[in-house]
């Protein structure tokens, strides 16, 4: 947690202001049980009205003061603690941004997800509640014990005792709950992580008819979470009885010697008022203080949980952009192995091949052959194990991600698509997108003619132009108001933007049918130029008229060259086409029917 405070820089005058402003309430609180004895002893018993009002009037004073100097110091405390957790949230967010796909893999999408929303809260509402408690409690607790021993050093003694049992059963308490907030985190991890793939998957648990599966899984992840609540606040929960119990011993102590004392003439009523006073004041803080611990308790754990993600290494980055040292290979893949993270074997096995600058390299195989294991290498969503990929003659683990990956378009196998409008989904692409809707070019050429040509080339034109308002339709939330091949369509068209150098399309056309993947890849070839492009399919048809197609088996490059040289040559290409298209069916006649 220590860590994190470093976000409280911005807001110095507001960490200082708000306990100055919470002391300055304290010591008018801590005047007011003088002012009450005086009040009764020479007010009251003495029958003078004056004294009486003048009193009375400093109460109201110092009631007023006091209210002021809370109102501020609350002020200041919430300006610091949202400051404090607005940038917190902000400097999580930027380093998952940097994170890699194996930093994402490991660490888990939904601990991210509650370290960035609940965590952060409960940090927030620690800093708030230090700001304005940390130095109150004790300074009320300190400044009751001196004040009692300035009306009665005897009866004062009584603090002094208590005082220490009380700490002692705050340290103990505190030592115990905070290992129990941290593990209570960690369990609504797993009850988010069933909320999520039950909201995701929502039609897919139902279809199975699984909903009784799931909502057992979700019960035991909840019972679970509630069993550690259950038990920290079990033993927070002991904090307020056990330091009531001890301060009302406190009291009753204080009022059986009080008592005996007021009799003997050695203290005024007043004065036994002032000291009970005290007293209550000590219960009330410590109560506040109990509440405060366990407060920093569930605000430490969150701390920590925050500062594990901040301590990530992620890594430095070297160059700016990509140089074409190469005039000719786009992509070279040298004895490349990829092995994840946790994985038993490998997903890639000593790959080596090289694709040229405008050439279209179809990649096919079997499910779970490595094809896209094998094409996230390229813009660095992980990195070989073994071997080297370069990009226009550049190892890739030497070049910065954001300069490599702004000459890639990459459509992934499922399609996302963010709310908004069409445009600006289709700008995500643009290589300098402009901050408003006109105006802005990439290569020269106006964003208003970009999207056409990316919507033209992605076979998206028609449906997008039916659509109410066209490219500024506005999309739901996962573009839920799409079907599967208008949001992969889209998707594609999204890549066209960019006009990259290299185009990565990882089976991105499963959702369509043969006769518009016909024209999206024909359309494609056309606009290309000196364009990389690699295509990932398990359809024939889609890699069919590719430079060179690439097999994959079990992780490994078993054939590359034209379909006609393949089907002659490779078991494994001859068995996947034939099990689309039987002996005596033609790819060709099949494309032409649909």
């Amino acid at each position: 947690m220590r860590s994190l405070l470093i976000y409280l820089r911005n807001y110095r005058k507001e960490t200082v202001l708000a306990p100055l402003f919470k002391l300055l309430e304290v010591v008018f609180e801590l005047i007011v049980p003088l002012v009450m004895a005086h009040l009764i002893d020479a007010g009251i018993i003495g029958h003078d009205e004056k004294t009486i009002l003048a009193m009375g009037g400093l109460l109201a004073l110092l009631a007023f003061v006091g209210l002021v100097s809370a109102i501020t110091a609350q002020f200041f405390a919430a300006r610091a603690a949202v400051g404090f957790a607005a940038e917190v949230r902000m400097a999580l967010f930027e380093k998952i941004e940097r994170f890699s796909f194996t930093q994402l893999d490991t660490i888990g999408t939904r601990t991210l997800t509650t370290r960035l929303t609940s965590d952060v809260n409960q940090a927030q509402n620690g800093v708030n509640m230090v700001l304005r408690l940390i130095l109150r409690s004790p300074f009320v607790v300190v400044g009751a014990t001196i004040m009692a021993f300035t009306v009665d050093a005897r009866a004062a003694l009584i603090f002094v005792a208590v005082i220490p049992v009380l700490s002692l059963i705050v340290f103990l308490i505190m030592r115990k709950t905070a290992p129990l907030y941290k593990a209570a985190q960690g369990k609504l991890d797993e009850v988010l992580l069933h909320t999520r793939e039950n909201l995701v998957g929502a039609r897919v648990i139902r279809a199975f008819n699984r909903q009784e599966a799931e909502r057992a899984g979700f019960d035991a992840a909840a019972d679970a979470y509630t069993h550690t609540q259950q038990v920290t606040g079990a033993v927070s929960g002991l904090l307020n009885p056990l330091t009531q119990v001890v301060v009302n011993t406190g009291i009753l102590i204080l009022i059986l010697a009080g008592a005996f004392r007021v009799e003997t003439g050695n203290l005024t009523q007043g004065q036994m008022v002032a000291l009970l006073n005290y007293m209550s004041q000590i219960l009330i803080e410590l109560v506040k203080f109990a509440n405060l611990i366990v407060t920093i308790s569930r605000a430490s754990a969150s701390g920590d949980r925050i500062a594990a993600v901040l301590a990530v290494e992620t890594e430095e980055e070297t160059e700016d952009a990509v140089q074409d040292r190469d005039a000719d290979a786009a992509v070279v893949f040298d004895h490349v192995s990829l092995r994840y993270a946790g994985a038993g074997a490998e997903a890639l096995h000593d790959i080596t091949f090289t694709a040229h600058k405008g050439e279209t390299i179809g990649i096919i195989g079997g499910t779970g052959s490595g094809k896209s294991s094998l094409v996230h290498l390229i813009p660095r969503f992980y990195d070989a194990t073994e071997g080297s990929v370069r990009v226009f003659g550049e190892d890739v683990k030497d070049l910065r991600r954001d300069g490599l990956r702004r000459r890639i378009g990459m459509v992934f196998q499922k399609a996302e698509l963010f709310s908004g409008s069409i445009r600006e989904n289709l700008r995500f692409g643009m290589k300098e997108a402009p901050s408003g809707n006109e105006g802005g070019a990439a290569d020269g050429i106006p964003e208003e003619a970009l999207i056409r040509e990316a919507l033209e080339a992605s076979q998206s034109a028609e449906f997008v132009d039916a659509k109410p308002g066209g490219i500024e339709f506005a999309l739901a939330q996962g573009a839920r108001n799409l079907s599967g091949g208008q949001k992969q369509r889209l998707s594609i068209a999204r890549a066209l933007m960019r006009r990259p150098d290299i185009l990565i399309l990882d089976d991105a056309a499963s959702a369509l049918d043969f006769a518009t993947d016909l024209k999206l890849r024909t359309a494609i070839r056309k606009m290309s130029g000196q364009m990389t492009i690699f295509i990932v399919s398990q359809r024939v048809p889609s890699v069919r008229f590719a430079d060179r197609i690439l097999v994959l088996d079990r992780g490994r490059l078993v054939a590359q060259g034209k379909h006609e040289e393949l089907i002659e040559t490779c078991e494994v290409y001859r068995e996947i086409y034939y099990s689309q298209f039987p002996e005596g069916m033609d790819a060709d006649a099949s494309e032409a029917v649909s």
